[in-house]
């Protein structure tokens, strides 16, 4: 790699961990053995060594994952990087909504491991190619503008670290060809050629489309980050919510649906109760308008000029 390259990384890197440590904090490194995180191993070891650990998660989803994953530990050891293997702790792997359940799994066994090492950062290796399959997959699904957004540069990984993405701005050759040029060997998940992901075909139909399509694309996901943003900050302004004893007064008076439907978000979150799905939260809103009174999830909600939120009474077994 270039030293242009570990430059322009560790410019990413510090946009995204300087508030949540200094020059003596260690980084973990969510190493797959792909060629993505092994690019991010690679710019994370020139850029910050002798600061970062790497762990890589057996899913025990196929018979060749340990050994990509003992392949990474070796790599680690030649580049004097500390390194575990985090092994997936159910006793039935899932067979249905297979990649939600790894990737709840990945990230619990992550966050067990960071919280253990006392590190200050977890980082994963999404780059802007994953960003624009992310934008086109949540389209097809008819995401808001919250989901449009993308995938986040920084989320809390546990309540106390973060999952960084400091590869968002990069596209996937030029992580490929630095991974080359070292002359590593990737592992190749046979998951990431399967079509029965909705990722899978949605990166076959980018693969079709212009060169340039894949940046733009992650473009319009940063563009919609910052408009979900800007709603948020416009929403906590409006001070549209009042406590009622138990319960909440809202004003929905001349917001914009949007607004109104991140109100009523907010008031879920007040109240500890799960949000609601997407067209559940369109349809309440349609009935409080007309003054209807509806129970969505664990809450009983009643339109009109105000909307009144509160605990639905327990339902009387028949």
């Amino acid at each position: 790699m270039t030293q242009a390259e570990v430059e322009r990384f560790a410019t990413d890197l510090a946009a995204l961990s300087a508030p949540q440590y200094g020059e003596g904090g260690r980084l973990g490194l969510a190493i797959s053995g792909g060629p993505d995180s092994l690019a991010l191993l690679l710019l994370a070891h020139a850029a910050r060594p002798e600061k970062i650990e790497a762990a890589t998660v057996d899913h025990r989803l196929r018979p060749a994952a340990r050994a990509e994953c003992e392949a990474v530990a070796d790599i680690c050891a030649t580049l004097g990087i500390p390194h575990a293997i985090l092994t997936a702790r159910w006793t039935t792997p899932p067979t249905a909504n297979l990649q939600a359940e790894a990737r709840a799994e990945r990230y619990a066994l992550l966050g067990q491991w960071a919280t253990s090492r006392t590190l200050t950062a977890v980082a994963t290796a999404h780059h802007a190619d994953d960003q624009a399959e992310t934008l086109l997959m949540r389209l097809a699904r008819g995401s808001g503008v919250g989901g449009l957004a993308g995938t986040r540069p920084s989320r809390p990984l546990t309540a106390t670290i973060p999952l960084i993405r400091p590869l968002l701005g990069w596209r996937k050759t030029e992580l490929e060809a630095i991974v080359v040029a070292d002359g590593l060997v990737p592992a190749d998940d046979p998951a990431n050629h399967d079509p029965r992901h909705d990722r899978t075909r949605v990166r076959a139909m980018l693969a079709d489309l212009a060169p340039d399509a894949a940046p733009r694309l992650a473009a319009s996901a940063a563009w919609l980050r910052e408009a979900d943003e800007a709603l948020d900050w416009s929403l906590d302004r409006l001070d549209r919510i009042r406590r009622d004893g138990d319960s909440l007064r809202l004003d929905p008076t001349d917001l914009p649906r949007e607004l109104q439907r991140r109100l009523l978000l907010a008031a879920f979150a007040m109240l500890a109760a799960p949000a609601p799905r997407g067209p559940d939260l369109a349809r309440a809103i349609a009935a409080l308008t007309l003054g209807d009174t509806v129970t969505l999830g664990p809450l009983k909600l009643s339109g009109g000029a105000q909307w009144h939120i509160s605990l639905a009474p327990p339902r009387t077994p028949r």
